[in-house]
């Protein structure tokens, strides 16, 4: 379910389309299926286990959803969401089940009660949704940056934050995308199949 060999995507804007379609493609139960299982295999993860502070994101337009790591998560553990700053940069506000939230202008879920939003700097491990993902660790997103530019300091220097995309196998880009000099490289990439570990 990948991309063929040979295939050349010169228009990102034409991977991306082809990349939504392919995720939209999937049933409902392919999708519970493989959100538990992603849940399993990042809970398997050394970096997330001893993580005590893990952001994640709230699944919007198919991407694939966290809610079986969200509740498998120690009470001590803060798991938290993306919350939309100035200079479209990112903060990370504390969240569990039943807390109120709001949708911020491009109508996705954020923690109303942000005040104690931490820094990228702050957070042990990132969970970043892909649109898109190569083997060698690059991250095909929606387009518009927030995440390479909240995490830029990672292309100058080692984790934490460890940062883990996670996606669907059949996001997986053989051919056909160059990476940017502002994309930031993943450390990991976590699928309902597998689990990568991205070369730095």
């Amino acid at each position: 379910m990948y991309f063929p060999s040979g295939r050349a995507m010169a228009d990102p804007r034409e991977l991306r389309r082809l990349l939504r379609e392919r995720r939209a493609q999937m049933s409902p139960a392919e999708r519970i299926a493989a959100a538990l299982s992603l849940a399993s295999r990042l809970l398997q993860m050394s970096a997330v286990r001893e993580a005590r502070r893990i952001a994640g994101y709230w699944a919007v337009g198919g991407e694939i959803p966290l809610h079986g790591l969200m509740t498998a998560l120690p009470r001590e553990v803060d798991y938290c969401l993306p919350v939309l700053q100035s200079g479209r940069l990112l903060r990370f506000a504390p969240w569990r089940v039943g807390d109120p939230i709001v949708p911020n202008r491009f109508g996705i879920p954020e923690p109303t009660e942000a005040t104690e939003a931490l820094s990228p700097h702050e957070v042990d491990a990132v969970i970043l949704p892909l649109l898109g993902f190569t083997r060698a660790g690059d991250r095909i997103g929606t387009g518009g940056g927030w995440y390479d530019r909240s995490f830029a300091f990672r292309k100058r220097s080692a984790a934490p934050p460890l940062l883990i995309g996670v996606g669907y196998a059949c996001q997986q880009v053989d051919e056909g995308w160059t990476p940017q000099a502002w994309d930031v490289p993943l450390d990991a990439i976590v699928t309902e199949r597998e689990s990568i570990a991205c070369p730095r």
